[in-house]
């Protein structure tokens, strides 16, 4: 019975012995000390303040082909040259539908030829209306003549006769003067009829040639010898940031001075890119650029930043346009490669700096966690520059270690169903 008694106590023993063993094992592996926290010295010497970022291969005085202006809002694609397909100059690279434009064009023809039968028409009155108008003077001016003549009978014609003979006289000028003026007024009736005619005649020729010259225009040919590059169709119910939108294609609707596509000028090749917010600083018009072409690996071009825009995105990714002029472009280029471009803003000599990974910020100020007798410390800091790896600092000496990672946030215990176990063996 003693022996039972004691073998039950020695498993017990042993039991606690283990359950004590594995808490603080598991304290141990739980918060880390500070000499497994990841370090480095503040160092001094040169670094280097550069932007990188990432763009396309675009041509610089890119032909841009668009929607003409016809009148109408909108009109299909008919023809488009493959992206990427080479023309040369004279070449067609789009066609749109042009059967509105050949209704116009008939509709306008149709005008034109009754403007025509209009004028002649017009003409053929006023040819007759003077001839009648000169019968009229003609027979005015007879009739002023007889009625003279009968006046010279008035010394041997009675009182009556002679008096009627006088008043024929003047009825008959009368008349004459009445013929005079209505065929000047008719006269000028008749030319204003015609020029009005040949004026509607002049505005259906214009209309006719425009709706030619519509028709003509609705085929686009290229100026420059290059390849094309086609433009996103852009025109969708609806869309949202990030979204692709597939190039522009045959039987797509368009709208009139809407870009459809661009012949590149392989002579003044430029990278388009968006570079981030903190970046901008950094940069102006006329650094030196050093770019690299995805497609063609081994190969660095130089350029020179060409154009700055404005800042647009979300706010919590504000990002500006950037252009970049490449000096010696190459045949092998297309548009819409992937480009990396890298951008030597300053170079800092006998700097004291550090990881941008170890300063960190709260509140408006920089600091960084500097190791102690009673370990990693908050140590205010002065941020001079930084680049995307390095930050230039004052405050620390060289030498002195840093943090690379928050040790008050690596020294919190960890939450989750471990920790609830290991407070339960606790207790």
């Amino acid at each position: 019975m003693r022996t039972r008694i004691l073998g039950i106590a020695i498993s017990l023993g042993v039991l606690a012995a283990l359950t004590w063993g594995a808490m603080r094992l598991v304290r141990t592996m739980a918060t880390p000390s500070a000499s497994e926290l990841p370090t480095t010295r503040v160092r001094r010497g040169s670094v280097v303040i550069a932007v990188s970022a990432r763009g396309q291969l675009q041509g610089g005085n890119s032909e841009t082909i668009e929607v003409p202006m016809t009148g109408v809002d909108s009109t299909g694609i008919s023809y488009l040259r493959e992206p990427g397909e080479l023309v040369k100059e004279g070449d067609t690279v789009a066609q749109f539908d042009i059967t509105q434009q050949e209704f116009n064009l008939r509709e306008a023809q149709a005008d034109l030829a009754e403007a025509e039968q209009q004028v002649v028409q017009a003409k053929a009155t006023s040819d007759a209306t003077d001839e009648e108008n000169r019968y009229a003077l003609l027979s005015a001016q007879s009739d002023v003549t007889l009625a003279g003549l009968a006046i010279r009978s008035n010394p041997v014609s009675a009182t009556m006769k002679a008096r009627q003979n006088d008043i024929a006289l003047e009825a008959a000028r009368g008349r004459l003067r009445q013929a005079q003026h209505n065929m000047a007024n008719k006269n000028a009736n008749s030319v204003a009829t015609v020029a009005i005619q040949e004026a509607n005649l002049n505005k259906a020729k214009v209309q006719a040639d425009m709706a030619a010259k519509i028709i003509e225009s609705m085929t686009i040919k290229a100026k420059t010898n290059g390849y094309v590059s086609i433009e996103p169709n852009t025109n969708v119910n609806m869309w949202y940031t990030g979204m692709t939108f597939q190039p522009l294609q045959i039987g797509d609707t368009v709208y009139s001075g809407q870009a459809v596509a661009r012949i590149p000028d392989f002579k003044n090749w430029e990278v388009s890119a968006r570079v981030g917010e903190l970046d901008r600083g950094h940069l102006a018009v006329g650094q030196k650029v050093s770019v690299s072409v995805v497609a063609l690996p081994g190969k660095s071009f130089d350029g020179e930043v060409k154009v700055l825009g404005g800042t647009s995105g979300p706010p919590w990714d504000r990002r500006f346009d950037c252009r970049i002029a490449l000096d010696k472009p190459v045949p092998e280029m297309r548009p819409g490669m992937t480009s990396n471009m890298t951008i030597t803003a300053q170079v800092l000599d006998n700097v004291i700096w550090i990881p941008s990974q170890a300063l960190y910020e709260s509140d408006g100020k920089s600091f960084a966690y500097l190791r102690t007798p009673q370990g990693f410390m908050p140590h205010d800091v002065t941020l001079v520059n930084r680049s995307e790896s390095q930050a230039v600092i004052k405050g620390l000496n060289e030498g002195d270690v840093v943090a690379m990672s928050n040790p008050e946030q690596r020294n919190k215990p960890a939450s989750g169903p471990d920790n609830g176990a290991m407070k339960a063996l606790q207790k």
